[in-house]
């Protein structure tokens, strides 16, 4: 199942339980510990008083109360001191207690905060490149929906791993721009490809787009001629056409993926996971050769394959999609590919800091 990345108030999540960054008393404080013993209620606290607090590292479960989440997990991060500390090992250690008590408890869904990144000083960046990785290497053997919330955008987590990507997109945009007329309408526009860039795949936006049409329409003949019946054996000459076209119409996606994920000899359950992929809708694709997935799935396979950008191109096109410089979320996968990035949940922090759709289920 996959890991998902959401900004929202973690005491507002509908799931099967949610985690509270705790203190080690486990009786409240400031922050998420402090949102939640609030939204929760008295209850909430008069059972954490039973529970004879909790030790760094380790986890506890009370019932939600007045949460929309059945059970709260109190774990408790540590606080960081340069990282010399076991601060690491601590801090996964809150995550792998927190997620085996969910898997006990029967939980399909959990949501996260990010454990020890606020008044306890862990850097956002090693705090949730740590979360990342624990999530997603318990999520290989377990079937969980994992929420990681986020109150504000995720590039103050990103550190300095993705310096070069803004100048990428910069550039991207700029060709973008530079391949479309300086006048478009100054003069007569011969064919449709000079508004419809046919040969990079871009479009122009519509309103740009309404405007030529316009334009080309003034400047037609004012009746064009009509086309004459075909006759009857040329009609039957295009059917035999359309005959062989269908002949050699391309596989579905359906089957181009499942072959390759033989050729990359991988097994199909290692590959959804891989692509952050839930279970259900890899089966509804595996059993339908017609299914069309969302663009976003079909990219979060080709990552998951680890294919080159014209292979991910023509595996996207099996499900009618492309990859353009004209959609910014298109260009950061680009440029993941290009940078040989291909773990889903480190193309979706970069997705998501820059307000993208993430990839997979």
């Amino acid at each position: 199942m996959p890991l998902l990345l959401v900004r929202n108030d973690i005491t507002k999540m509908t799931v099967d339980a949610i985690v509270n960054a705790a203190n080690p008393s486990l009786l409240g404080g400031g922050g998420v510990d402090g949102a939640i013993h609030r939204a929760a209620g008295p209850e909430l606290l008069a059972e954490c008083r039973t529970l004879g607090g909790c030790r760094t590292g380790e986890a506890k479960l009370t019932k939600g109360y007045r949460l929309p989440a059945r059970y709260v997990i109190h774990t408790v991060g540590p606080v960081w001191h340069g990282g010399k500390f076991g601060e690491e090992q601590l801090l996964r250690s809150c995550y792998v207690r927190s997620l085996e008590l969910a898997a006990a408890q029967g939980c399909e869904t959990v949501a996260f905060p990010l454990i020890s990144s606020g008044v306890y000083g862990y850097p956002k960046a090693e705090a949730f490149r740590v979360a990342a990785e624990t999530v997603a290497r318990f999520l290989e053997n377990h079937e969980l929906t994992v929420y990681l919330v986020l109150f504000d955008r995720v590039s103050a987590y990103l550190g300095d791993r993705f310096g070069d990507v803004q100048s990428f997109i910069d550039d991207a945009y700029a060709e973008a721009e530079l391949k479309k007329p300086r006048n478009q309408y100054a003069s007569r526009i011969e064919e449709p490809r000079d508004i419809l860039a046919a040969d990079t795949g871009e479009l122009y936006a519509p309103e740009d787009l309404a405007e030529a049409c316009q334009y080309m329409a003034a400047d037609a003949p004012a009746s064009a001629p009509k086309e004459k019946p075909l006759p009857l054996f040329q009609k039957k000459e295009q059917g035999k056409d359309l005959e062989n076209l269908l002949r050699q119409m391309d596989k579905g996606f359906s089957d181009t993926l499942l072959q390759l994920i033989d050729q990359k000899g991988m097994t199909d359950v290692q590959c959804y996971k891989k692509a952050n992929v839930d279970r259900k809708l890899f089966s509804k694709i595996r059993s339908d050769p017609h299914y069309r997935p969302s663009k976003t799935t079909a990219i979060a396979f080709a990552l998951a394959l680890e294919l080159s950008l014209p292979e991910t191109q023509q595996l996207l096109s099996r499900a009618g999609f492309t990859l353009s410089r004209s959609y910014l979320s298109d260009i950061i996968i680009e440029y993941c590919i290009g940078a040989g990035i291909h773990d889903v949940l480190t193309v979706n922090e970069l997705l998501f800091s820059y307000d993208q759709p993430l990839l997979g289920s």
